[in-house]
This record gives C-alpha cells, sequence and structure tokens, in this order.
C-alpha cells in the first residue's frame, strides 16, 4: 500500500518557495535601482551638475572629499529609506527583512564592481553601505513589525457600538414592558410581565 504524502503546511511552501523569492528580490532591486535613478537625476539638475550612469553604478563617484561625493551619499541613504517602503509592500515579515537588505546591497557591490572592474577599495563607499543597510533593516523591520501587530477586522461591530446596544438591551430589560428588536433579526418581540402564579410554579 503506497504511503500517503503528507500535505504541506497552509502558505509555509508558498512563502518560502524559490520563485516568490527570486521575484521579490528582482522586484526590490529593480525599485532601488529607479527610484536612486531618480533621486539623483532630480539632484544633479538642480545642482547644475552633468548626468551620467557613472552616479548610480560606479562607486569612483561617491568621495569623502568632495561636494558631489557627499551629495550622492545623501542621496543613497534618502533611496534606502524609500527601499524600506517597498520591502513593507512586498514583504511584509519582518524575519525576512535583514536577508532582503543585505541581499540588496549584495547585488549593488556586484553590479558596481562588474561596472567598474574594480571592487570598491573607498572607505567612503563601504560606510556608506553599512550605514544604508543598517538603515533599511531597522526601518523595514519597525514597518513590518507595526503592520503585524495591528489588530485584525473581522467585520464584527466596534466596542462602542456593542456597548451602546447592550446598555439599550438593559433598559428595555428593566422597565419590564416595552418592545425591542431580536438579535437574530426575526423582527420586533414585546416583553410581557410575569403573573403571580407563574412565578410560585
Amino acid at each position: 500500500m503506497p504511503r500517503r504524502r503528507r500535505p504541506p503546511r497552509p502558505g509555509a511552501l508558498a512563502d518560502l518557495s524559490p520563485t516568490r523569492i527570486a521575484s521579490q528580490i528582482l522586484l526590490l532591486q529593480l525599485t532601488y535601482y529607479a527610484c536612486a535613478a531618480v533621486l539623483i537625476v532630480f539632484t544633479a539638475l538642480v545642482a547644475g551638475k552633468e548626468v551620467s550612469i557613472d552616479l548610480v553604478f560606479s562607486w569612483r563617484s561617491l568621495r569623502g572629499d568632495t561636494t558631489v561625493g557627499w551629495t550622492l551619499g545623501l542621496v543613497w541613504v534618502l533611496n534606502s529609506i524609500t527601499c524600506a517602503v517597498f520591502i513593507l509592500l512586498l514583504i511584509a515579515r519582518s524575519k525576512l527583512v535583514l536577508d532582503f537588505a543585505l541581499t540588496i546591497h549584495f547585488i549593488h557591490l556586484i553590479v558596481t564592481s562588474l561596472y567598474s572592474h574594480a571592487i570598491p577599495t573607498n572607505l567612503f563607499w563601504w560606510a556608506l553601505q553599512a550605514c544604508s543597510a543598517t538603515l533599511m533593516t531597522s526601518l523595514g523591520v519597525w514597518a513590518c513589525q507595526w503592520r503585524e501587530l495591528r489588530p485584525i477586522n473581522f467585520g464584527a461591530k466596534s466596542t462602542a457600538s456593542q456597548g451602546a446596544s447592550a446598555a439599550e438591551d438593559g433598559m428595555g430589560e428593566s422597565r419590564g414592558w416595552g418592545r425591542g428588536r431580536g438579535r437574530d433579526g426575526a423582527g420586533e418581540y414585546e416583553m410581557v410581565g410575569m403573573n403571580g402564579s407563574d412565578t410560585n410554579v
């Protein structure tokens, strides 16, 4: 008799499937570069600098001894804050934020090294990546935990409305006579007083 396979836990394989993880990493990486490109182009136009792809992919542009380098560093820090929002929207699990944040910066290291034909040797670039990863992780974990700890609403009445309805029911019962609406929605009912003979039974 063939042995039956144990059914997977609901959502376990779906959340940790390689295809899903790869698609999330790809989307996060694309949004990471897209937001960075928008911020860098906007900053370069405002500052009157020449727009170049080196500002996005070259680590040689990030230098601590020039104004352009510090401006780019600030832009990348702002980009990490923006990416934390996309982590909240696409991942929404605080336990996975660190993995995805480190993966984004590791892929950025590979892309930057391939584009510049050299591994980054600028200490300012490495310090910026560490700051960006820390900021992205902390904000992403905080945002995901805030979303996870929000109360779940199943469509029930609010506490105030339930308290008001309970108070109305109590007033109706204390009067002994009156009309009220059944909780089952079957219509109105009429409260009738009890005779003395009924209480002696």
